[in-house]
């Protein structure tokens, strides 16, 4: 099979040809349609996040059809169109994974990073931390949903209920997201690099009911914000924009450091959250939510060859919402 491969920090990836792998027993083995690609796909090839399993096919957003299932898997047979997230693989056996929390699981493996992905034409996954995908829902628009969209997801729910939201960094999740808050009938302030004039456009069609730089502040207080872009100065910043009792939530996996700030911006109850990975309820609420409001990403799609162009395109912002790799098959 054709595979762009990640061999070391800061080189491009190689296509190369390697062996068709072979399902495990709670494994499938999957002919991958498309796989979104994410800004944690940068930070591994950057080596922000440096300890990765070389070589390595990343990639993380994977939708495909199932050619193979292991001896011990249920639930799924050949034929079925199915997703495979960031979370790859548990303990189910640790405190974390016990309480709900398996997306903080010691001994978690991801995708794409511990566990080859699928920048690839196959790939093998464990079947437990898989996703039904419908059908008729199209690949390029399913593929973005398994990280952007559900790294979101699990986001928004950090901010309760809150009605007036502030997305600072609007790329992929945040044209998703925007769609869903607004379905939920919450207003959403999008905020985009300064200057970013063709940006804070896109954020007003896809649902924003004000866009501006992230340097400007909300005609009106936030009662969240959510960080998706890797900036640490932004989180003082999203914390003036909120009323007394707001959350800042940091989406990313990796983001540079955050400077100090004067003590006054977070009192009066402002708190500060992170958010890490996902869980497999994360997945099942928000594929089951997603078609019924539907979301429609903006999908920029490249041929599997042409990965290193999608990941500069998306290091560059030179594309609005969402890019996808296909493979032809």
């Amino acid at each position: 099979m054709r595979a762009m491969v990640f061999n070391k920090a800061g080189k491009p990836l190689e296509l190369q040809e390697l062996p068709q792998p072979e399902p495990g027993e709670n494994q499938l083995l999957i002919n991958v349609r498309a796989c979104g690609v994410c800004r944690t796909d940068l930070h591994i090839l950057d080596g922000d996040l440096d300890e990765p399993n070389l070589p390595l096919v990343p990639g993380h957003q994977i939708v495909g059809i199932v050619e193979e299932v292991g001896t011990k898997v249920s639930g799924f047979s050949p034929g079925e169109k199915v997703g495979v997230p960031w979370l790859g693989n548990t303990c189910g056996q640790c405190e974390f994974c016990r309480q709900d929390q398996e997306n903080l699981c010691d001994q978690a493996l991801f995708t794409g990073y511990d566990l080859n992905g699928g920048f690839a034409e196959y790939t093998v996954a464990d079947a437990r931390f898989c996703f039904p995908i419908p059908a008729d829902y199209p690949d390029e628009q399913a593929a973005p949903l398994l990280c952007a969209g559900l790294i979101g997801y699990r986001s928004l729910r950090k901010t309760g209920n809150a009605q007036k939201l502030g997305f600072y960094g609007f790329g992929s999740s945040a044209h998703i997201l925007t769609q869903v808050a607004n379905y939920q009938q919450k207003v959403v302030y999008a905020f985009t690099r300064p200057g970013d004039t063709q940006g804070q456009q896109f954020a007003r069609q896809k649902g924003a009911v004000w866009s501006g730089g992230s340097d400007k502040y909300p005609p009106e207080k936030l009662d969240a914000a959510i960080i998706f872009a890797p900036v640490g100065p932004l989180v003082p910043q999203a914390l003036k924009a909120l009323k007394k009792g707001g959350t800042v939530v940091c989406a990313g996996i990796h983001m540079s450091d955050i400077p100090s700030f004067p003590y006054h911006i977070l009192w009066e109850e402002r708190s500060i959250e992170s958010v890490a990975n996902l869980t497999r309820r994360d997945g099942r609420e928000f594929l089951e939510l997603a078609p019924r409001i539907p979301v429609k990403s903006n999908v920029k799609t490249y041929p599997l060859e042409e990965a290193n162009r999608a990941l500069n395109d998306l290091r560059e912002g030179n594309f609005e919402g969402s890019a996808v790799l296909t493979t032809g098959s």
